[in-house]
């Protein structure tokens, strides 16, 4: 397996993008609308000015908030990088020792920062010769003594084909631009740098679409040899740098890219629409702004699914600002990095703005109606974060800042969040919105891996992949994953994960994402509003095995869980949640109508609960009453206890956890529960007072069905051929049955999430008259006392539909 960025701030969000309005510089460099010149010469001017003015922004006032601060910061972490180097044999820094390559990277990116200090207005160096003669001299010692054509590289292949010298390039670009004619870059040191990155980035990492030559890492390289192309004036880098974008276009149905579904995975086995989604639509919006209406102009048809991506495939996993972390990878567990000279929390809602950054920047591209809509939902998201300010995060530099406030101030009204279900079959991931709530469920197989950890990072997330079933409110929870949960949070306790307490080691499994469950039912069905998910469970290192669904609805998610056994000779648990109170939180538990002390380090069991009430946040629901163990406690640890390159510093968060204990070793323990995200105590005790609302047809090991009469809803989850209520199946099968009694109709989706291939016959036992619509994997066999189908579902976990009249 290839290995991945260190986890340094210069890694992935890369180098701190700031830029510059430079009336006089930028006001010669074209919009990527307009025509380049037609001698060769000026068309790669145009485009460095191009780039330039991408990377470094246009039309605002460098004076102005928020513009102003971010330019003297530029110029004070500037002043510190130049006053700090010192060079070396083995570095430009002390503290950046070129072994690991990783110190590549980030004496890279403080050159580049210096570099735009001295091109950006209000930076307080800018013009500076003697901040230009540092760069120039710290690019010469680094071509002189490590990244240069005589060295062959070592450690992580990133660092030197994509982190170096993409952040070489930029600053070369930008020199180029900003430095006075006839005594700016020696063309000699440009030969060089150009040459060097020609030694590590070769032609021929642009030939076959495999290995670390792949989505976003593919459009990462693309970007690098673009811009060599400008500065060494080549047509044959450019034209290369353009039709090697055409493979990362088009759906996959195995290994990294984007799916039909919506799907995004890296890495072969990783749920990634967060942090790689947005290095691809990141890189990808600069590419097709660059190079449009220019001789590389890309013109692939098929562009247009990335297009279409925005929001088929990132949206729904955006909500409030933040990116659901259940797509971040082992990003969730950067927090405050050592090298990050700034401190930016790196979290759900910094991955999310960066997407949205992206979303801004790909719409140059797009067409006026996607632009109008895009524009509508970056301005939703903007105004709804109420965690981190979207159009004043520091992650931004003034190019991103300018793009945002103009779209913030553009006559789009703000699109609301949308209400829907979206199933991610690809990558084991689900979603579910409502009116003022929203969740996340991230499950695995032999498809998509419990969890990814590698070159030090999320040594400790096993069980995000057991069912985590994420939540947060349109008023509250907005900072549930974001503020220090990770470092602090029980690593054997994430909130909707049933998990065998045996200890693990650190980076259990194997890294970048390769230990994954013998397992293939995985997925569900969704009629788009409500849905029927299921997992087949199997414990990471463990003999664990449980059948686990959940049924999301109107303003629920029903959650079953069967056939809990194990032979680990330890404890096994289902974790009903885990919430993060905060560093002093405080908020009282009411259990059947009783308040609970807020005392911490006080476990609680009740011997049958049958609702509890958190406050501020919503509630949980026990059908028919169930055992339930609740403790408070305060935990403490650092991100460097889950990232090797992170900070050391503490923190202590309080949380409530709320858990059914199976007990040791258990045979065929269950479960079943409601999560009622923001419900108040009276909704919550009138549902568990109201035995007529939910029926549990079944929960074993076969089955697990539902129905729900209120809403004309029955699901069913089977794991082998079986029965539950109304519903029959021939085989493993994921059905969903909503009916419209007044008009008398009826919708049934089913999905087969096992994959197999299998023709499927489905059985609804209850009057049929007529059918209306089918799709063509549909074949109706009978109408009449009963509504009998077959299904050819193919192999991708794809819903199928049949309406039909009822009797």
């Amino acid at each position: 397996m290839p290995t991945e960025p260190a986890p340094s701030v210069w890694s992935r969000r890369g180098f701190l993008t700031v830029s510059t309005a430079s009336a006089l510089a930028l006001a010669a460099a074209r919009p990527a609308s307009a025509a380049p010149r037609s001698a060769a010469g000026d068309a790669y001017d145009t485009l460095r000015s191009r780039w330039c003015a991408l990377t470094l922004g246009a039309g605002f006032d460098a004076a102005a908030p928020p513009y102003a601060a971010v330019l003297k910061e530029t110029g004070g972490l500037a002043d510190t990088f130049r006053a700090g180097m010192r060079p070396a044999a083995g570095s430009l820094w002390p503290d950046c020792r070129y072994d690991p390559p990783s110190g590549i990277t980030q004496s890279y990116s403080r050159l580049n920062t210096m570099a735009q200090a001295y091109a950006q207005p209000g930076t307080g160096r800018t013009g500076d010769p003697g901040l230009a003669d540092a760069v120039l001299a710290g690019l010469d010692h680094l071509e002189a003594t490590v990244y240069n054509t005589g060295t062959t590289r070592y450690g992580n292949w990133w660092e030197w084909q994509i982190g170096s010298p993409r952040l070489l390039l930029d600053t070369l670009a930008i020199l180029d631009e900003h430095l006075p004619a006839g005594g700016g870059l020696p063309g000699d040191l440009r030969d060089r740098c150009l040459a060097a990155v020609d030694h590590f980035v070769p032609d021929a990492m642009l030939g076959d679409y495999t290995g670390t030559s792949t989505g976003a890492n593919r459009v990462d390289l693309c970007r690098v040899v673009a811009l060599r192309g400008v500065l060494g004036r080549s047509p044959q880098k450019l034209a290369l740098a353009r039709d090697a974008l055409s493979p990362v276009f088009p759906y996959v149905t195995e290994g990294d890219g984007l799916y039909a579904d919506g799907s995004f995975v890296q890495h072969t086995w990783v749920a990634y629409s967060g942090t790689y989604g947005y290095v691809l639509l990141d890189g990808l919006g600069r590419l097709f702004a660059l190079l449009d209406t220019s001789p590389w102009q890309v013109t692939d048809p098929a562009r247009q699914i990335v297009l279409d991506s925005v929001e088929h495939a990132y949206a729904p996993l955006l909500f409030n600002g933040l990116m659901m972390d259940s797509v971040n990878g082992r990003a969730v567990s950067r927090g405050y990095l050592r090298s990050d000279e700034r401190r930016i929390l790196r979290s759900d809602h910094f991955h999310g703005h960066a997407l949205i950054a992206a979303v801004a920047l790909l719409a140059e591209s797009a067409s006026p109606a996607e632009r109008t809509r895009w524009h509508a939902m970056v301005k939703g998201w903007a105004a709804r974060d109420r965690t981190l300010a979207v159009l004043t995060d520091r992650q931004y530099g003034v190019a991103d800042l300018a793009r945002l406030r103009k779209i913030a101030e553009g006559p789009e009204p703000a699109a609301p969040e949308p209400v829907g279900h979206r199933l991610f079959p690809a990558m084991d991931r689900a979603v579910h919105r409502r009116p003022g709530w929203a969740a996340g469920l991230a499950m695995a197989s032999d498809r998509i891996t419990y969890y990814e950890n590698g070159n030090g990072e999320n040594p400790r997330g096993w069980h995000t992949g057991a069912g985590m079933l994420y939540w947060w409110g349109a008023d509250f929870g907005g900072d549930q994953y974001t503020d220090a949960f990770w470092p602090t949070v029980d690593p054997y306790r994430l909130p909707g994960t049933t998990v065998s307490t045996k200890r693990l080691a650190d980076n259990e499994g194997g890294g970048w994402g390769a230990p994954k469950p013998a397992a293939r039912w995985v997925g569900g069905t969704t009629d788009g509003e409500f849905a029927a998910i299921g997992q087949d469970l199997r414990g990471l290192s463990s003999t664990l095995t449980a059948r686990k669904s959940w049924f999301a609805l109107a303003d629920c998610v029903v959650c079953l869980g069967a056939g809990i056994t194990a032979r680990d000779g330890v404890p096994v648990e289902t974790v009903v949640d885990n919430r993060c109170l905060g560093e002093d939180g405080t908020q009282p538990l009411t259990v059947d109508g009783v308040r609970q002390p807020g005392t911490l380090g006080r476990t609680t069991c009740f011997r049958r609960a049958h609702w509890a009430h958190l406050a501020g946040h919503g509630g949980w629901v026990f059908p028919g009453g169930a055992p339930l163990t609740a403790l408070r406690e305060a935990r403490t640890g650092s991100w460097h206890d889950i990232n090797t390159t992170s900070s050391t510093e503490p923190f202590t968060r309080r949380y409530l956890t709320l858990r059914h204990d199976h007990g040791t070793d258990p045979d065929g323990a269950r479960y079943a529960y409601l999560l009622m995200p923001g419900a108040t105590p009276r909704a919550l005790a009138g549902r568990a007072a109201d035995r007529r609302w939910l029926t549990v047809l079944a929960n074993d090991e076969g089955r697990q069905a539902v129905a729900v009469d209120p809403l004309g809803v029955t699901a069913a989850n089977f794991w082998r051929a079986g029965r539950a209520g109304a519903l029959t199946s021939s085989g493993p099968a994921s059905v969903l049955v909503r009916e419209e009694r007044r008009h008398r109709t009826a919708r049934l989706c089913v999905a087969a999430p096992e994959r197999s291939g299998d023709t499927l016959e489905i059985t609804w036992s209850r009057p049929v008259r007529a059918v209306l619509t089918h799709d063509p994997a549909v074949e109706v066999l009978a109408t009449g006392p009963a509504l009998r189908l077959r299904i050819a579902p193919g192999t991708g976990c794809a819903t199928h539909t049949c309406t039909f009249r009822t009797g």
